[in-house]
């Protein structure tokens, strides 16, 4: 049995069967089945019901984003924007994957020679809890515009939300077996992914999951996408106009209560600025309203477990032993963990080297472009860079020399419909959304006619 904990309350909302082996081999076959006429059906039928399928998000967003704060603990103001933000996706590849997938001719020797997009079957989808309706719509909704069919396994502390998701398609009138919820737990994602239906798979989460997805994967000769942790720089230069970016620089980490991969993680301040700018940040900070998810104006409610919270104060100890000094906060009560600033943080602490998934920010600063480079690139995630100065020439300049998937000027680093998604070193490989996203999980076929 599969329990949905409320960690706000620690009450148990609801309990899921798991699929037995004999239910889950039914829905794997019925994907496979679904996708033989699935792939065939024109792009009118399918932009229609993607379209249905973004009225239904909007028409029901708000019981959708009750459900989601009540399972992970997300702001309910925030929940909402999550939905609404599923139903842009669905509008935008119902505009555009028509173009995105048309064959791309190449002049050869041949009559004709072009390059078509062909779906591939049955595709796997392993999510994370942070965004649980977010993460599986970009996947989704370009993979059923391709043609294909989605099988997901979500995580265990949102089945609610997955069970909601697969509802949604079936009132928009997908045809039943385009989107199927697994009610399994990571134990047998192995036996799916080997499933000779099963044709690829994509991954959110972490290293290790993504390490042991893909690795089967390969061994099975099948694609696979991962995206997986981050620890995003903030990088502040002395001309950087200063309460803007003070605001832009809190929002990108405490956001969903600081539980997001591309979350700037790391504050690097110019040292000319970096007194007032800490000063101007720590009252930015305080301003932000703490207490019940369920309330229209929290914006820092509980982590998603006691479990998470615990580890990310072992984080913050380690690093404080190792000379970083926390100035705003630090504390945790069961699964709340206050808004935290922490300076002095040096390059071999766990705040800088590793991942952290709650509300801390650490800081530290640097002199010149260079060292700021260096310390962008020093990390083992590649996910995502902020860049804030009025010199656009610079941060420009800035861009071919950093390693990570996407460097954004004057903004936080955000999930865009429109814009390739992915990381670099240990924050994945492949790319989700925009033309690039629905081309991750299609047969580029080459067609050449004498």
């Amino acid at each position: 049995m599969i329990k949905s904990i409320n960690p706000y309350t620690n009450e148990t909302i609801e309990k899921f069967k798991q699929d037995s082996k004999s239910t889950l081999s039914k829905k794997i076959k019925l994907a496979d089945k679904t996708f033989q006429t699935w792939s065939k059906t024109d792009y009118a039928r399918k932009k229609t019901l993607m379209l249905q399928l973004a009225k239904e998000l909007k028409k029901n967003k708000n019981d959708y984003a009750l459900a989601i704060t009540r399972e992970m603990g997300k702001p309910i103001s925030q929940a909402v924007a999550e939905i609404e933000k599923c139903a842009w996706v669905c509008e935008y590849y119902a505009a555009n994957a028509k173009s995105q997938l048309k064959p791309i001719e190449i002049k050869t020797d041949a009559k004709k020679s072009y390059v078509r997009f062909d779906p591939i079957g049955a595709v796997l989808a392993v999510m994370p809890w942070n965004y649980p309706f977010w993460q599986v719509f970009r996947f989704a909704v370009p993979s059923l515009m391709a043609g294909n069919v989605c099988l997901l396994k979500h995580a265990t502390n949102v089945m609610r939300s997955a069970e909601n998701i697969q509802q949604a398609f079936l009132n928009a009138g997908f045809p039943e077996g385009c989107f199927q919820n697994l009610i399994i737990k990571s134990s047998k994602v192995e036996d799916v992914i080997r499933n000779k239906r099963v044709k690829a798979v994509t991954l959110t989460g972490s290293k290790a999951a993504g390490s042991s997805v893909a690795s089967i994967a390969a061994e099975e000769i099948k694609k696979s996408v991962l995206e997986l942790g981050g620890s995003n720089a903030l990088v502040v230069f002395e001309d950087a106009k200063m309460d803007e970016t003070i605001k832009t620089c809190v929002q990108a980490r405490f956001q969903n209560t600081g539980q997001s991969c591309i979350a700037g993680k790391r504050l690097l301040v110019h040292e000319s600025i970096y007194l007032d700018f800490i000063e101007g940040f720590i009252t930015e900070v305080r301003e932000l309203k703490s207490g019940s998810p369920e309330d229209e104006d929290t914006f820092i409610g509980v982590m998603a477990s006691e479990k998470l919270a615990k580890e990310l104060e072992a984080q913050l100890t380690s690093s404080v032993e190792k000379g970083a000094k926390v100035i705003l906060g630090g504390k945790r009560s069961k699964a709340y963990f206050e808004p935290t600033v922490v300076i002095n943080v040096n390059k071999k602490s766990p705040l800088f080297e590793e991942e952290t998934f709650g509300p801390v920010m650490a800081v530290t600063s640097f002199k010149t472009d260079m060292e700021a480079l260096d310390l962008i690139n020093r990390s083992k995630f590649g996910l995502g860079v902020s860049i804030f100065t009025a010199d656009l020439e610079r941060a420009k300049a800035m861009v071919p020399h950093i390693e990570d998937g996407a460097v954004f000027i004057n903004e936080m680093v955000k999930s865009d419909p429109r814009l390739p998604f992915g990381g670099t070193k240990e924050s994945g490989f492949g790319r989700e959304l925009s033309s690039f996203g629905i081309h991750e999980f299609v047969n580029k076929k080459t067609v050449y006619i004498k």
